[in-house]
């Protein structure tokens, strides 16, 4: 997080419940059968168990997941198993509680611990998210790894993006996925590449005998562009067809100006007809001046 924090949003600039369970509804009528829930952290959303059990209710959708920070009570993991959520990403870029208490400024590490144990304990489908940064955690990987031999969980590593919202500048990362992958298998020469589905956004593996696997996603090098079949919408309502792109078309003041559902479903279709074919050509297409906005504020 930013040193100086972020700046908050008023309630009215963020979509409601409601407003959200519709644009759900519409994609679910366009074949969208998949609904990750991304924060920040959700938990702060105050009855955000009946918001995913009316996600769970619209027809066509399949899975509901969500990623999380692991500060929320460890009785939502137990609702969330009644829902029946598919799977629960947890972002954890250290397991040494300094480590973690400088890169989230929240000395929180035992209580987000004590979260992935529970999830461990409930059986659900679990994986976490670490995002290897030069400066902060190096030291993390290999343990991160070793977590895999006793737990049923994927780690994935994230390269570093540039998502800072222009607190710092940005240069190119040296540890992108392969130096990451390379630094894994010298220690794991015997790891099996998995067979990843077709629209996966990491590279996976599995060390033999460990319960769980790892994998690497290149998020900053965007060698996953071509299968890449996500769309974001962010808090305040802006379609997102590619993390790079700049701003995005506001859903939000749209329905607020009155807009039919077949308005919105055509503004779908318009936006998804026009997607860059990858990151690169949606940055190339940002404006000159414009910084990269927090990953905070996209939705993480």
């Amino acid at each position: 997080m930013p040193e100086e924090g972020l700046a908050w949003s008023a309630k009215n600039q963020l979509l409601s419940y409601e407003e959200m369970l519709r644009l759900v509804t519409i994609l679910a009528g366009l074949g969208i059968d998949k609904v990750r829930l991304t924060g920040g952290e959700p938990f702060v959303r105050k009855d955000l168990v009946y918001f995913m059990r009316e996600l769970k209710a619209i027809k066509g959708i399949k899975q509901l997941s969500i990623t999380t920070n692991g500060t929320a009570p460890v009785e939502t993991i137990a609702q969330m198993k009644a829902l029946g959520i598919h799977a629960v990403n947890l972002s954890l870029d250290s397991l040494n509680p300094e480590r973690f208490a400088r890169i989230t400024r929240r000395n929180e590490f035992d209580k987000v611990w004590s979260y992935f144990e529970e999830l461990m304990n409930q059986g659900l489908r679990t994986k976490i998210n670490a995002v290897v940064m030069e400066e902060h955690n190096l030291e993390d990987i290999l343990p991160m790894v070793a977590l895999t031999e006793k737990h049923s969980v994927s780690v994935r590593f994230i390269e570093e993006m540039p998502f800072n919202g222009g607190s710092k500048g940005y240069q190119k990362i040296k540890w992108n996925y392969e130096k990451i992958l390379h630094h894994i298998l010298n220690k794991h020469p015997q790891a099996l590449r998995l067979d990843d589905h077709s629209s996966s956004t990491s590279y996976n593996y599995k060390v033999p005998g460990y319960a769980g696997s790892f994998g690497v996603i290149p998020a900053y090098s965007r060698a996953i562009c071509a299968t890449c079949d996500r769309i974001r919408i962010t808090p305040k309502g802006e379609l997102k067809t590619c993390l790079y792109q700049n701003g995005g078309f506001s859903f939000r003041d749209y329905m607020r100006a009155g807009a039919t559902d077949k308005d919105l479903q055509a503004k779908f279709r318009e936006h998804f007809g026009r997607r860059a074919k990858n990151g690169f050509e949606a940055e190339q297409n940002k404006e000159q001046s414009a910084s990269f906005e927090s990953m905070a504020t996209i939705g993480g």
